[in-house]
């Protein structure tokens, strides 16, 4: 499978590796400026959410299927997903 090259002729799975390394980047500058709360806790896990969907898309190959194979990485990243962000909103009640 060739894939097409795009702006700048680099490959798409190039500009999301770039685009993971950069979140990443985002997300360690914020752990280590210790900046806490809610929102940006639950920003960071929607950061580690998108992040995840991305690999399965664009380096697991799953961007192109169609169907059931589709949903096991789609499920097992939002399933985990609501349950910590349920468990962080109670317990910042």
């Amino acid at each position: 499978m060739v894939e097409k090259k795009g702006a700048r002729g680099l490959r798409p799975c190039t500009w999301v590796w770039l685009l993971l390394m950069a979140l990443t980047v985002v997300t360690w500058s914020l752990g280590r400026a210790g900046v806490h709360g809610l929102a940006l806790s639950l920003g960071v896990l929607f950061l580690a959410l998108l992040k995840g969907q991305l690999v399965g898309d664009f380096f697991m190959g799953l961007r192109s299927v169609r169907g059931f194979w589709r949903w096991p990485v789609s499920l097992w990243l939002l399933i985990p997903g609501g349950l910590v962000t349920t468990a962080f909103i109670l317990a910042a009640r």
